[in-house]
């Protein structure tokens, strides 16, 4: 995720083979370098450590909402980003992720100051009694000789523990309920790894049979407090599969039991095979 500033705005990355599903760059990846390019514009226009107007230095991207035009092959990529609002509380870049010249996602990134250790006033959080702070025995992490190694390429840069059999068409008719364990290798997660976590469950659909390619059209997330040191549990869920589009939801619950990101997405049905 690391960037290099060409000034006005505008930044150099590369996301490599390592940050891809099959042949193109994973979704969550583009949003996460987004984000990482609007915090740090928002701080170089800030001018340093504080603001003249008093504005907290530990902003973070809190919502993240990204339109899909197209998918990029591995490599360099440029972001462009413009600083529409500096709030005391809440402030606002649109960013513009392309390669070559062609855009491939526009984002809007809303900054703020993510909620503490501090105990919500309420919280409807299904993953807790669901799943356990860490993998259980035996589950297996996508690398060589997994079934998932050759399209989830993520796993060269973070380890990455699908439940597959939460994947299968549920034995009642029911609607499926995708549980995954992640976390970076060498390194505790932080708010961009958080954020690619809202999207790096294969598709719901996998529960009615369909598989393939199933392109993200809109996502959008939120942070809703900084990570802990450990692994993140991250629940998929859908509300409808429809014949051409569905919906997908990502929970994401970091060790110590706290809702970190919250993401759904809008995407397309693969085809028939």
């Amino acid at each position: 995720m690391s960037l290099t500033s060409a000034g006005a705005g505008v930044y150099h990355g590369v996301l490599d083979e390592n940050w891809t599903i099959g042949p193109k760059v994973h979704g969550g990846a583009m949003l996460a370098l987004c984000a990482n390019a609007a915090r740090t514009e928002f701080g170089l226009a800030g001018g340093g450590e504080r603001s003249d107007r008093g504005i907290d230095t530990g902003v973070e991207p809190i919502a993240v909402s990204g339109n899909f035009l197209w998918a990029p092959d591995p490599g360099p990529l440029q972001v462009h980003t413009l600083v529409r609002k500096r709030g005391r509380r809440i402030s606002l870049v649109d960013v513009e992720l392309k390669q070559g010249e062609r855009v491939a996602v526009r984002a809007a990134i809303t900054l703020g100051v993510p909620e503490r250790a501090v105990p919500p006033l309420l919280s409807v959080n299904p993953v807790v009694p669901l799943m356990t702070p860490e993998p259980p025995p035996g589950l297996e992490p996508i690398g060589p000789g997994h079934p998932m190694a050759d399209i989830v390429h993520l796993a060269r840069g973070c380890d990455i523990r699908p439940s597959l059999t939460t994947m299968a068409p549920r034995a009642d008719g029911g609607p499926p309920v995708i549980e995954y364990w992640v976390r970076p290798r060498g390194a505790a997660p932080d708010v961009l790894f958080a954020l690619l976590c809202g999207d790096v469950s294969a598709p719901v659909t996998y529960g009615v049979n369909r598989f393939g390619w199933a392109p993200t059209v809109q996502l959008t997330a939120f942070v809703r407090a900084l990570p802990a040191d450990g692994w993140l549990r991250v629940l998929c869920t859908t509300t409808q599969i429809g014949q051409e589009w569905f919906d997908e939801d990502h929970i994401v619950v970091d060790c110590e039991g706290r809702i970190v990101v919250q993401a759904r997405q809008l995407a397309l049905v693969p085809s028939q095979s």
